[in-house]
């Protein structure tokens, strides 16, 4: 007869144990992702939105925008809206495609989540093509970037919360792409990342990439940083939305070229940055 363990509360309908999760290792979140998520819909009323990973389409939900979600076996279970594309395909297959945003009608995405497959790589390649398909005044989500115990990050599924590796992108854009600006936010269960002041220009990712993933692609259990336990970095859900400069961000996509104004990523950096290390 087995014994229990003390670090295992259950186990899910798909058979994958429900670890207990310490909560006062960080800052109780005062947004679950789809709070916060619907808040940026509300302060950046976007023209369009695109979802990578839409499940069973809780993001989509959200949005009023003209949308298009990518997910190669949706299962839809919410009211969607009505000008929508569901594309049953990998987000590879999506932005392999000349006409992947035909159906946004030559706007860019103003608003992107990212939540397709949980492994680094496959999140910073999505990263990529979001990147080089963005216009000025993009917004880019990333989920499950803040794990809350070593298990939720291991790379293989071993737990019914699974985060996989993605937290380390988190190092690699700020490392990486210092032009970036990101804010971590503490968001249930387990945060997110948003991005703002791509370049679909740059060729610093895409050139890097095979070098990156080489070093991705590390076995379990991952190696995460106490700091992304504890969310050291994290800013408050609801304060990230109430920051003031939300309208300019709005602004900045009629900005004539290819990227968010300097001054405005200097400000959102300085607004959100804080050290994860």
């Amino acid at each position: 007869m087995s014994v229990p363990s003390p670090e295992i509360e259950g186990v899910s309908a798909d058979g994958y144990p429900i670890y207990r999760v310490d909560s006062r290792l960080y800052p109780t979140p005062r947004q679950t992702r789809h709070e916060f998520l619907s808040g940026l819909h509300r302060v950046l009323r976007p023209r369009t939105y695109l979802e990578i990973g839409v499940a069973e389409g809780f993001g989509l939900e959200l949005s009023k925008a003209v949308t298009i979600g990518v997910d190669p076996a949706p299962r839809i279970s919410r009211t969607l809206p009505a000008d929508i594309e569901v594309v049953r395909q990998t987000s590879d297959e999506f932005f392999g495609r000349d006409d992947a945003l035909a159906f946004f009608g030559g706007v860019p995405p103003d608003l992107v989540f990212i939540d397709g497959m949980h492994l680094a790589e496959f999140a910073l390649r999505d990263f990529i093509n979001v990147e080089r398909l963005a216009g000025p005044g993009t917004v880019v989500v990333l989920d499950d970037v803040l794990p809350r115990r070593t298990e939720e990050a291991a790379r293989k599924r071993a737990s019914e919360y699974w985060t996989g590796d993605v937290f380390k992108l988190v190092d690699i854009l700020r490392d990486r792409r210092p032009d970036l600006a990101c804010a971590l936010v503490n968001t249930d269960p387990t945060g997110s990342l948003v991005v703002v002041g791509l370049y679909p220009r740059s060729a610093v990712l895409p050139t890097a990439y095979d070098e990156l993933v080489a070093d991705l692609r590390t076995p379990d259990p991952q190696r995460v940083p106490e700091s992304i336990i504890r969310r050291a970095g994290a800013n408050d859900a609801l304060n990230t939305l109430w920051w003031d400069g939300w309208p300019s961000i709005v602004a900045a996509r009629d900005v004539t070229g290819p990227r968010m104004p300097g001054g405005l990523v200097e400000r959102f950096r300085g607004a959100f940055e804080r050290s994860t290390r």
